[in-house]
């Protein structure tokens, strides 16, 4: 898989990248990101990207020349698989969207700044739009960040147990059941005793009979689904 990342501050967004799962499934070859500095496309000397907006109204929109010259360059050398901006305003990231996103070869991604980017780049790249949460970022790169880590950890061989990611929350619309490792009794809080019956068939189904119950009291709307 190849990520291509568009931001105004490179240096804010790489340093995700270079430690723990990430950094070893671009090490090994999972995985390419590559950073985009949009600023290397601006209009003029004075690294102009953005402009007030028309109509009146505070804070700096993010122009279109220096996108779509950005943009333009990529779209020549590859074709993407999905074209995506990160902004509140769009359909909340869930582990549905970064499962099917995790099957995809090129991926380009734009983060968002100031006040955001002239709708018309929305309406002549953009294939998918995706928000982390219904509140506002000084701007989209941690948001890119964290779509990034939910995507890159699903790819195969990147994790050391390949069925580990198959067991995180959300997977089955369920949140994953407490989980629990040695010692077997601390402070006089024990781990349950089915845990250590060593009876798979029981441990599978207190597993799930947690998970259900930690959904149905946390995130009953997963339940709906």
């Amino acid at each position: 898989m190849r990520i291509d990342i568009i931001t105004v501050s490179p240096e804010l967004i790489k340093s995700p990248f270079e430690y723990s799962i990430i950094k070893r499934a671009i090490n090994k070859g999972f995985v390419e990101v590559h950073f985009h500095n949009l600023r290397d496309y601006a209009l003029n000397k004075y690294g102009q990207i953005d402009d007030m907006q028309y109509g009146g109204g505070a804070g700096m929109v993010l122009m279109i020349e220096p996108i779509d010259k950005c943009m333009s360059k990529l779209l020549a050398e590859r074709t993407y698989d999905e074209v995506i901006y990160m902004t509140p305003d769009a359909p909340t990231l869930n582990q549905q969207t970064a499962n099917t996103l995790s099957l995809k070869e090129n991926i380009l991604i734009l983060t968002g700044h100031y006040k955001g980017v002239d709708q018309r780049v929305r309406d002549k790249f953009i294939t998918k739009e995706i928000s982390i949460g219904d509140y506002v970022l000084s701007g989209g790169e941690i948001a890119a960040a964290v779509l990034c880590d939910a995507i890159i950890r699903l790819i195969p061989g990147v994790l050391g147990d390949e069925t580990s990611a198959l067991t995180d929350s959300f997977q089955d619309n369920l949140l994953a059941p407490p989980i629990y490792t040695r010692p077997s009794e601390y402070d006089g809080l024990k781990v349950p005793d089915v845990l250590l019956s060593g009876n798979f068939k029981k441990i599978d189904a207190w597993r799930h009979d947690q998970a259900y119950n930690k959904t149905q009291i946390l995130k009953p709307d997963l339940l709906d689904e």
